[in-house]
């Protein structure tokens, strides 16, 4: 459906040279219910494969296992008559989980890693990681108050999610990659700066980069709320990896954009995560600016998600559509028609017209992607937080031996002053050089009354 392998080890060649590293996608949690391993495992309960998957009796005619729930609605067990037992799929039924306790499962796993390390592959996304283990004992989860957006009741993941036991896999994974010298990404979903760094591992030897998405769940454009949780990820002294949307979650462009501003809250975003210590994990149209374009109709959803819980959860069909390349049909994306339709936004947000406008979304991240790999500071410097008080503006310092950065962001829709005093650095009669700023070009800010118009963005060097 996506090629073939000749075409994979093309983009590899191609890729390598351009200085391009090719980053896949590896899903360890489980398989297809078609994949010959669980195609064999449900013949019968003597089969080779039986014990790859998680089967088990209900509890009665009708009463799967126990009350554990698939994230996208309904149990998480499905019934199969071919041998009268359930089997658990933390995703759709479509999706068995694999049995990460059987020793085989371990050593097929990392051999398909194995494979795709001596074809070139520079390391891999590990899908769903923190589910890659459940209780034994399958005990039922804890109960909460209300029902989720599928009607379900809410609960506590306690005994299928983020159990300990999902650390050792990913030390010996770990092992694997270094191998071939090959980058660990995470899609771990930790709750905490705390959970989050168990993912490094004690001695950095699990996740080079378990991926923050805690950004995805900060709801608002609130300083306070983004400068404490960076806080606590920059404390925990590992590597952080932000992330401000992914496939799973309405765009940026639609959470924080206030329908008048959008376009210069998009350049505060970029700002922000893109000047961190740390990697950032940009998701495509970030950097024109796209939009969700949400199904109007349930018979429009493609996601099953979609289907199921319509229509409060209406699906991920939204941050998912085509690349937005010009103002042709379906946006230059195709001459046929794509699966999930275009957003009418592609007339004004593409790549085509961004590129021809100096003051859009797409130029200012190529401005400020140019800044930051020409500048050691934003690479490489220490996160030193000014102003840990102020309600509208997240400032802080990149600062290595030889070069101090200043990032400034205005997180409200009203003009604002502070005041920057750097003696504590060493730097009391230092000056402002401009990098790179979504103001009008001017004289260089003044340390002393600094000014930023509404969701501003100041990138500037702070010199001796």
């Amino acid at each position: 459906m996506y090629g073939t392998l000749g075409d994979f080890d093309e983009l590899e060649r191609e890729a390598g040279k351009r200085g391009i590293r090719v980053v896949m996608d590896l899903v360890l949690n489980h398989t297809s219910n078609q994949h010959e391993w669980f195609v064999d495992s449900r013949q019968s309960r003597a089969s080779a494969h039986r014990d790859w998957y998680i089967w088990r009796d209900g509890k009665g005619p009708d009463h799967p296992p126990n009350n554990w729930e698939s994230i996208f609605g309904g149990s998480a067990w499905k019934f199969d008559p071919v041998t009268s037992q359930y089997y658990y799929h933390r995703f759709y039924p479509e999706q068995p989980d694999l049995n990460w306790r059987n020793p085989a499962v371990e050593k097929a796993m990392f051999d398909v890693t194995r494979w795709w390390y001596r074809r070139g592959v520079a390391g891999f996304r590990l899908d769903a990681v923190s589910n890659l283990f459940e209780d034994p004992a399958l005990r039922d989860n804890p109960l909460l108050p209300g029902v989720n957006n599928f009607g379900d009741p809410r609960m506590e993941d306690r005994y299928n999610d983020h159990l300990s036991e999902v650390h050792g896999i990913l030390r010996d994974l770990r092992k694997v990659a270094d191998e071939y010298s090959a980058a660990l990404i995470g899609e771990t979903w930790a709750g905490t700066a705390a959970e989050l760094k168990q993912y490094y591992g004690d001695h950095g030897d699990e996740l080079q980069m378990p991926m923050d998405l805690a950004f995805t769940k900060i709801k608002t454009l609130s300083a306070p709320e983004f400068r404490e949780h960076i806080a606590g990820v920059d404390a925990g002294g590992s590597w952080p990896v932000y992330v401000i949307s992914n496939h799973d979650i309405v765009r940026s462009y639609v959470r924080y954009g206030d329908g008048q501003h959008n376009d210069a809250i998009a350049k505060l975003m970029a700002g922000l995560y893109l000047t961190l210590r740390g990697t950032p994990i940009m998701y495509y149209g970030e950097e024109i600016g796209m939009e969700n374009n949400d199904p109007l109709r349930k018979e429009d959803v493609k996601d099953p998600i979609g289907k199921v819980g319509w229509p409060i959860e209406k699906g991920r069909d939204g941050e998912r559509t085509p690349m937005q390349w010009d103002d042709s049909p379906n946006a230059g994306f195709t001459g046929g028609k794509p699966w999930l339709t275009v957003s009418p936004s592609f007339k004004t947000h593409n790549v085509t017209a961004e590129l021809k406008d100096p003051n859009s979304v797409l130029n200012f991240y190529k401005q400020l992607l140019a800044a930051r790999r020409g500048n050691s500071a934003l690479l490489d410097g220490d996160y030193i937080s000014i102003h840990p008080d102020d309600p509208h503006v997240l400032s802080y310092l990149r600062r290595t031996a030889s070069q101090t950065v200043l990032v400034v962001l205005n997180f409200s829709a009203d003009p604002q002053v502070v005041t920057f005093d750097f003696s504590a650095q060493g730097l009391a009669s230092a000056k402002p050089h401009t990098l790179l700023s979504t103001m009008p070009t001017r004289e260089e800010p003044n340390f002393t009354h600094f000014s930023l118009e509404p969701f501003a963005v100041y990138i500037g060097e702070v010199v001796k």
